[in-house]
């Protein structure tokens, strides 16, 4: 069988082959302003057909990159395609013509081909030329003809009729008979051309002498080399039936329409035959001339005549159908008659529009111009006259429009601006709808992505972060996150974070903070300390990957917390030397006797720097008290013989934070009988060591604050001798006259005035007073000191002294030993340290530091504190 199968092949080549040499080159000549090409059918892939390129005057080097091809509908086969290295068509599979193009006539491909940037169109039409690839063929390999020996000369007989698939002169051209002494061939053309062949009785029968007769029918066709086909036809002899039917007229003609069902009735048939009984019983079928399809579509009622519809129609297929019907009786040496029924079909509204749509350029940028080419769509209709014509258009609400480029062509563009954020893909809805009635549609969708563009900055989530990090922090922990959006996409979304350079307190703010470019995520790089800084902001930038890139910037306030890392540092009263404080008490002290005042300070802030005051460790727990928020030593009662003239005592200062930190003072009382000018000193005492405070930042501080005290105090002391040796030669012994003080050196206080020994006066704003304090009963000598206040007791300064001596009447206590006044020098205010760590709901009054210096070298220096103007405190130091 294989070896069958490649000598048909061989045969076809040869066979088309000298086709193309008799016939020429395909042929290319223009028809209705498009390219016409002919092509013989059944050449092998591969043929050349035309040379596209060439003939359509196209650059052969673009057409790959304009993405040349042939636009077809969705399922066709494609015969034909176009190399686009040389833009030559070629045969892509093998063309049948007889499978293509069912019907007679010219055998046109119809293409459409398409180029891109810019776009163009092109139709080009293909014949495909028929070949002489099959004999003609009879449906029957012997035929048998019944003749009556009454027939007369030149009755004619029809025979079947050969087919062949082939067209043109390669179909069926003539008929041939064996020579015979009875009968002649005569050959017929239809009106489609066709040939059919008649047997015409040239001698009249004897059926006694021969009943049958043989003879051999050769149908031939037209093409070179010439094919036939051969069947044999067996005429029987019969005796007379001399009337034969008779039809109305030979020819009919009826329309149908092409949506008829199967079971209508086509058309009703009559003949006559004017004999009587079987010879006048009429018969009707179809002659041998019905083709194939014929019978498959239509059928025939023996007795009656009636010819129905079998099979389903269709117009676009063949729109005219030639039936040819014979009639004969029922007796003997019937003869048949013969009659042509024409039917034609009336086309009906039966075929939707056909869209084919061919994607140009998708995606489509956002930022594509109006007017530009999304897709070119085709559209088909089979049907014929208006219910062909088509009108197309899309769908509402969208930013496309339809432009007809020529018949059933059109091209889909945009009308406006396009915003991928917006609407990121279009779902275009196509209608195709023809003129029938009722009409038909098609719709299709075609789905149009937006390509993304960077046409968006990003966008922090909030207007500005507010981070709050507990100090002490961990080098590297995260301390918050930031993030932005972008509404493009892919690269254009990719965001990186960073921060923009600055500097915080001198230092680059990278050494400070840094943050993840990718997640936002912010890490601190070193530990923080709110007693350094407690707040600082930062500019942080996204940008995008887009090109060019697009960014946004947001301000990061960071505030550092609090932590209780600082614990109370005792300012007063200072230890001497190192170990312990010194202070003395007169034994005539009444209870709530002011021995002094403990006081501390915390660096921390809030309740981490509320301080509280309780009494640790004590000689005699009975004697002395500390009042826990203001720190001051008191006497809970008087003094008895028996009570130690020594009295150790341990205060402890503990702040409001959590953990709670804590500070010690060792104080050591001396009861005295009187005030002496100067202290022992009490250096044997120590603490023991459980209860002394070893904390080395308490140990610089006060050996920082004990240097720079004793180097202020000692060029004090030596400007104020100086000074007062100079005013006390130009001025009487006894005399004291100062411009701007008022000294009160008479003035003393009454025993029960120890209880109030601090000086709580304040004189108003803005105004100066001058205040005397004189210590009886041995008590320290009478201080005279002035304070000038301005309008804000904040802004209080205290002012040296002019020398100021009270008059000397020892006659109203001859007891008593006189003792010179002394002159002070009491030194500007010091704030206290770090006063705004407290929040201003909790802000404690302004205090100030005070020191108290006499004029000679004698007598005892004195410390105190300044609260709002007001002497809270005073301490004699040694």
């Amino acid at each position: 069988m294989g070896a069958g199968v490649g000598s048909r092949r061989g045969q076809l080549f040869l066979r088309s082959l000298l086709f193309l040499l008799l016939a020429g080159p395909p042929a290319r000549r223009p028809v209705g302003g498009q390219l016409r090409y002919a092509v013989p059918e059944e050449l092998e892939h591969g043929a050349f057909v035309a040379n596209l390129g060439e003939d359509l005057g196209l650059d052969v080097s673009t057409l790959s990159a304009r993405r040349f091809r042939i636009v077809s509908r969705a399922g066709a086969r494609q015969h034909l395609e176009v190399n686009l290295e040389n833009g030559i068509l070629f045969v892509n599979e093998r063309i049948d013509r007889e499978e293509v193009c069912e019907a007679g006539g010219t055998c046109l491909l119809h293409l459409q081909l398409l180029v891109e940037s810019p776009l163009e169109l092109y139709r080009v039409e293909v014949e495909v030329l028929d070949i002489n690839d099959h004999a003609p063929t009879f449906p029957w390999q012997e035929y048998v003809l019944e003749v009556a020996e009454s027939a007369v000369l030149g009755a004619r007989f029809p025979l079947e009729s050969a087919q062949d698939p082939d067209v043109g002169t390669n179909s069926v051209h003539t008929y041939r008979l064996s020579p015979n002494g009875f009968f002649s061939l005569e050959v017929q053309t239809r009106s489609d051309a066709s040939k059919f062949a008649e047997l015409v009785l040239e001698r009249a029968l004897d059926r006694e002498q021969q009943r049958v007769h043989r003879v051999l029918l050769t149908a031939l066709d037209g093409g070179v080399p010439e094919r036939s086909g051969t069947a044999h036809i067996l005429v029987t002899v019969l005796d007379a039936n001399d009337n034969v039917p008779a039809f109305d007229q030979p020819s009919y003609g009826v329309s149908l329409p092409e949506d008829a069902p199967p079971g209508t009735l086509v058309i009703q048939l009559n003949a006559t035959d004017l004999d009587e009984g079987p010879n006048g019983e009429i018969e009707y079928s179809f002659s041998g001339h019905a083709p194939p399809r014929v019978r498959e579509l239509f059928h025939i009622e023996p007795r009656s005549g009636q010819v129905l519809l079998k099979g389903r129609l269709d117009y676009e297929r063949a729109s005219l159908h030639e039936l040819y019907v014979q009639a004969k009786d029922r007796g003997p040496s019937a003869v048949a008659v013969h009659c042509r029924v024409l039917v034609h079909l009336l086309d009906v509204n039966d075929n939707a529009p056909e869209v084919t749509l061919t994607s140009v350029s998708t995606p489509v940028l956002e930022d594509a111009p109006p007017g530009t080419v999304i897709a070119v769509i085709s559209v088909l209709d089979r049907d014929s006259g208006d219910n062909g014509r088509v009108s197309c258009e899309v769908g509402p609400n969208v930013p496309f429009e339809l432009r007809s480029s020529f018949r059933n062509y059109y091209t889909l563009v945009t009308t406006q601006a396009l915003d991928r954020e917006v609407v990121p893909e279009y779902n275009v809805s196509i209608t195709a709808r023809d003129m029938g009635s009722p009409a038909l549609l098609t719709r299709s969708t075609l789905t149009v992505p937006v390509s993304d563009v960077n046409d968006n900055a990003p966008r922090f989530l909030q207007p500005s972060y507010s981070v709050y990090v507990m100090e002490n922090n961990a080098p590297g922990a995260s301390i918050c996150s930031v993030s932005a959006l972008d509404p493009d996409c892919q690269q254009n979304a990719y965001l990186s974070y960073s921060i923009a350079d600055g500097h915080i307190h001198g230092m680059p703010v990278g050494t400070y903070v840094s943050i993840n470019s990718d997640s936002g995520h912010m890490y601190a790089l070193r530990s923080l300390d709110y007693e350094q800084i407690r707040s600082f902001q930062i500019q942080v930038q996204a940008q995008d990957a887009g090109f060019p890139p697009l960014s946004a910037n947001v301000t990061v306030h960071i505030f550092v917390l609090d932590q209780n890392d600082n614990a109370p540092v005792i300012v007063s009263p200072l230890p001497h030397n190192g170990s312990v404080a010194t202070e003395l008490v007169p034994r005539s002290a009444r209870p709530g006797y002011l021995v002094g005042t403990v006081s501390a300070v915390d660096a921390d802030a809030g309740l981490n720097s509320r301080l509280s005051y309780q009494l640790l460790q004590a000689t005699d727990f009975t004697l002395f008290s500390v009042a826990p928020d203001t720190g001051e030593l008191r006497t809970l009662r008087s003094f008895l013989e028996q009570d130690a003239t020594r009295q150790q005592l341990v205060v402890q200062v503990r702040d409001g934070g959590q953990p709670a930190l804590s500070a010690t003072v060792s104080l050591l009382l001396s009861v005295v009988e009187t005030m002496p000018q100067t202290l022992s000193d009490f250096s044997e005492f120590s603490l023991p060591p459980e209860v002394s405070s070893s904390s080395p930042l308490t140990l610089y501080l006060l050996v920082s604050l004990g240097s720079i005290s004793f180097t202020f105090l000692l060029a004090i002391l030596i400007l104020t001798a100086i000074r007062c040796r100079g005013e006390r030669h130009s001025r009487q012994g006894d005399s004291c006259s100062p411009p701007r003080c008022h000294c009160c050196p008479g003035s003393r206080l009454a025993s029960d005035g120890l209880k109030t020994s601090n000086l709580t006066a304040q004189p108003p704003a803005g105004t100066t007073a001058a205040t005397c304090l004189d210590v009886p009963a041995g008590g320290p000598p009478g201080y005279c000191y002035k304070v000038c206040l301005g309008p804000e007791s904040a802004q209080s300064d205290f002012m040296f002294l002019k020398p100021c001596s009270p008059p000397r009447n020892n006659e109203k206590d001859p007891g008593k030993r006189s003792r010179p006044e002394q002159h002070l020098q009491v030194s500007k205010e010091v704030k206290q340290p770090n006063t705004d760590w407290m929040p201003p709901s909790t802000q404690r009054p302004t205090l100030k530091r005070y020191q108290i210096h006499p004029c000679s070298n004698r007598g005892s220096r004195w410390k105190g504190y300044v609260r709002d103007g007001e002497v809270i405190s005073n301490t004699a130091l040694n």
